[in-house]
């Protein structure tokens, strides 16, 4: 499957790796670093910083992590997806009408 289509199919996931890959882009330039010098941090090509930064969806998350890492920009990951504050998933495990109740079984002793 091509990225091409990869991205066409999920337009909402894309306009997110998309805006990623500007802020990324936005802090890489704010910290004058170079996308050879960021391949050369990171051990990536300058390839894989220009598809991290135009937010293409091939790329792995590892590399992602990688690049977030050596700008700086990683504290803010640990709020990706945290149960705490997921409203919706909370809500939904407190909601009483999917509740399963577990009713003992008489245990029967006699031998």
């Amino acid at each position: 499957m091509s990225s091409m289509a990869f991205n066409n199919d999920f337009e909402p996931v894309s306009d997110l790796a998309h805006e990623l890959g500007r802020r990324i882009r936005a802090a890489r330039i704010r910290r004058k670093i170079s996308q050879n010098d960021l391949a050369g941090r990171t051990g990536l090509s300058r390839s894989s910083i220009q598809a991290v930064e135009r937010g293409d969806l091939t790329v792995s998350l590892g590399i992602v992590f990688k690049v977030l890492w050596n700008l700086g920009l990683t504290n803010e990951v640990s709020l990706i997806a945290d149960p705490g504050l997921d409203r919706d998933g909370l809500s939904l495990s407190l909601s009483a009408d999917k509740v399963r109740v577990y009713v003992p079984r008489k245990v029967n002793n006699d031998f």
